[in-house]
């Protein structure tokens, strides 16, 4: 009877530290990827920075062969300082949406004007602004890969228990809208 009741306490208390060991393991893997998925967004925002500070060269200098183009430039602008100033990551996606928009309308302007398509400043920061767009995108698919992994370990069972009891919630992906992308840009003269 004794040998019997010490087994059963042995199995036991193997079982509570195996529990342990994995809510232990657990925890920490969602914090290493909330970790991960902050340092991605991190990354993509200092791409991010660098475009809205490249933005009012590029504008200058279209301004300068545009002037009467007012309207496209308070939209760049609007757009740049409402996505640098966005706190949130859907405030970031809204202000992207636009600024997107909003540069296209900027590029169609240029196209109106081949003394700007041929002036170095320009083509410099057009060049400049499509390394950056890559970068951006680079940044983005990595960010959402790592956000697809976090909410994977989110919603899954058994680790889905752990992500309520320890308050670990989905994340949201940073997507550009099809409409932004999609839209036709009209420019008026």
């Amino acid at each position: 009877m004794i040998n019997a009741s010490l087994i059963f306490v042995g199995i036991l208390a193997i079982l509570a530290l195996v529990i342990v060991v994995w809510v232990i393991s657990a925890y920490n893997g969602f914090v290493s990827m909330r970790n991960k998925v902050e340092e991605a967004f991190a990354t993509m925002d200092v791409y991010l920075k660098k475009r809205y500070d490249l933005i009012p060269n590029l504008v200058e200098t279209v301004k300068g062969y545009a002037a009467h183009e007012a309207g496209t430039f308070e939209k760049v602008t609007a757009a740049r300082n409402m996505a640098a100033s966005a706190t949130s990551i859907e405030g970031k996606m809204a202000g992207e949406n636009m600024l997107q928009g909003a540069l296209k309308s900027l590029f169609a302007v240029a196209e109106a004007y081949p003394d700007l398509k041929a002036n170095l400043s320009f083509l410099d920061l057009q060049a400049q602004l499509k390394m950056l767009e890559d970068d951006i995108a680079n940044a983005r698919k990595y960010y959402n890969a790592v956000v697809k992994t976090f909410n994977t370990m989110v919603e899954v069972f058994p680790s889905n228990v752990l992500a309520n009891i320890f308050n670990f919630k989905r994340k949201t992906m940073f997507e550009v809208s099809e409409e932004s992308q999609r839209e036709t840009v009209k420019v008026q003269f």
